[in-house]
């Protein structure tokens, strides 16, 4: 069966959400289909605690958003790319209000912003700390009054269909029937977030795979800065689940085990009396980058100054000072969270945290208005690597990249949609038969496997964990790669023993394992080639940045062996590669 649309949107978070609202707002007349592997609203971009960034006091500016940025991302950020984000980011989060998002305000009625790290002005909008929460369920809404939009929830996309030189649509499983069929279309827009899974300790839900990621890796698109992993430093032990970075932008700070705020011995700053009127200071200490947060507690580690739990090594994130009053009315879901899941309520007590895995700066390697280099596939969101978080993203920029670049991914797709109108449908069948008997053979018709998908998975996660976490080496880079190629031979021998079509969510996990294997192969071999340390990027072997040589983006490139690494340059328009300044004048 082929299902006909002018635009498929691969993934219902935010990014895709926005993608079609910008279809439906200014293109009444083309049909999208939303395919999303889980409802909506339980798409991953519900978890975002903390804000959403973009100027709006009178001291602020774009120029200075646009430093934040570039200085934050180790000047791996494309600069033409990063003030496009900059300047349309407003808009974008006053039209969310406009829509409903229920922005917390100060006591005059203004928007209220809080700090955040990397930033040294206070521009992250929040809605208290459930933002995601609060801007995902208003693109759902306000998604619901476009009737060109026809949504197929649970389907799970398998394939990008590739004919005469342009994609021309994917074939996806639907999940409650186990048919796969055709889903046609003039172009496609992948926004299926990140792919977290990867690691074993990370902030993101079970269905971040990295999907879109793979389809697009697999089809010939590139995979861009994939060695990029942004480790959040404050993840509850045990859990995954992440202690938002507001909770410093209040105030909160971290301590080892000697009641020592030691991020000052690591060239973030001196710290300031908790009482002091001027705490916490922007960009200094606690509201340094992320990655150079997480890097610090692996030395507090080495040190022996951190301390010992039953999930590994923490130190403490301090929010006492701050007040019952303050912590229920700026961090209730903070106060929930600990209490829930670590039996800890941060009123009284210090919260135990470690780095944990949360964002992928890298993905789908794609141009400004969101093209990829195979025409009609378009990417955004997580999964795509529109280059303006570089080597290491500030936190709050990111829901506020859904929006700009969801936006503008729906244009130019809605732009290439009305030029082309010829769909080969015969040859979409044909592909969709070999997909099909792919998935048949492989998985479902096969007898004699002996790998199971816990155990690949499991042996994945070690030696990620291991040898491509927050410090890397080339022995422990190639390690892993030679497991990788190890996991993808056994891949080959996995056992699926539910063989029924309905609902089959073995045979969905073996496909995400799958997905994983391919960007956990882009991720080392990415790492491999980048002999320097930048941003969340550090090398053992190589201590210093270099400019001359690595001031580029890296193109992971899928083969039939490993992956193939080239390099492009760095769009660089007006602010020239400096010194990271943290905790001291610029």
């Amino acid at each position: 069966m082929v299902l006909q649309y002018d635009i498929v949107i691969v993934g219902g978070g935010g990014a895709g959400l926005r993608a079609a609202i910008a279809i439906g707002e200014t293109n009444p007349k083309l049909n999208i289909a939303l395919v999303s592997k889980v409802y909506p609203m339980r798409s991953h971009t519900v978890a975002a605690e903390g804000g959403a960034a973009a100027v709006i006091k009178d001291n602020d500016s774009f120029s200075d958003h646009c430093l934040d940025t570039i200085g934050g991302g180790d000047w791996m950020c494309d600069q033409d790319a990063v003030e496009i984000f900059a300047n349309e980011a407003p808009k974008e989060l006053i039209q969310m209000e406009h829509w409903g998002c229920p922005w917390s305000r100060e006591l005059d009625g203004s928007v209220a912003v809080r700090p955040f790290g990397g930033m040294k002005i206070e521009r992250s909008w929040f809605a208290a700390d459930k933002t995601g929460f609060h801007l995902l369920h208003t693109l759902f809404q306000t998604s619901l009054k476009y009737n060109n939009l026809i949504r197929h929830d649970e389907w799970f996309a398998t394939k990008i269909l590739v004919e005469n030189g342009r994609c021309q649509g994917i074939t996806a499983i639907e999940m409650r029937s186990g048919d796969l069929k055709v889903i046609a279309a003039k172009s496609v827009i992948i926004c299926t977030g990140g792919a977290g899974c990867v690691f074993p300790f990370t902030t993101n839900g079970s269905i971040k795979t990295g999907d879109g990621m793979a389809l697009a890796y697999r089809a010939g698109i590139p995979l861009k800065d994939m060695e990029f992993i942004q480790y959040h430093p404050t993840g509850l032990p045990g859990t995954g689940i992440l202690i938002t970075e507001a909770a410093r932008g209040e105030g909160g700070i971290i301590v080892n085990n000697e009641g020592h705020r030691y991020l000052q011995d690591y060239d973030l700053g001196k710290p300031l009396d908790i009482k002091d009127p001027k705490h916490p200071v922007k960009k200094s200490m606690e509201l340094g980058p992320r990655d150079r947060l997480s890097q610090a507690f692996i030395k507090e580690r080495e040190k022996k100054k951190t301390i010992p739990g039953p999930f590994g090594d923490v130190v403490h994130l301090d929010i006492r000072h701050l007040g019952k009053k303050k912590i229920d009315k700026k961090l209730p879901f903070v106060r929930e969270l600990t209490k829930n899941y670590v039996g800890i309520d941060p009123v009284y007590e210090p919260i135990p945290v470690r780095p944990v895995v949360h964002y992928m700066m890298g993905g789908i390697d794609t141009n400004i208005d969101c093209s990829t280099n195979l025409p009609g596939l378009f990417a955004a969101g997580e999964c795509a690597c529109v280059s303006i978080n570089g080597a290491n993203r500030l936190g709050s920029n990111s829901l506020t990249e859904i929006l700009v670049f969801g936006a503008r991914a729906g244009n130019a797709a809605a732009g290439f949609a009305n030029e082309h109108s010829e769909i080969d449908i015969k040859a979409l069948e044909k592909q969709r038969d070999e997909e099909f008997k792919r998935i048949t053979l492989n998985f479902l018709n096969k007898d004699g496997g002996s790998e199971r998908i816990s155990t690949l998975r499991k042996e994945m996660h070690q030696v990620m964990e291991e040898c491509v976490g927050i410090f890397r080496s080339e022995s422990g880079l190639k390690e892993a790669s030679n497991k990788i190629e190890e996991l993808k031979d056994r891949f080959s021998s996995i056992l699926i023993e539910d063989k029924s079509l309905n609902f089959n969510t073995e045979l969905t996990s073996a496909l995400e394992l799958e997905n994983m294997i391919d960007v956990a192969e882009a991720i080392i071999f990415s790492a491999l080639s980048r002999r320097e340390s930048r941003g969340s990027h550090q090398r053992t072997d190589f201590k210093e940045r270099n400019d001359e040589n690595f001031l580029r983006h890296s193109l992971a490139y899928r083969t039939d062996a490993e992956s193939r690494i080239e390099y492009k340059e760095v769009v660089i328009t007006k602010w020239q590669p400096g010194e990271r300044v943290y905790g001291k004048e610029e």
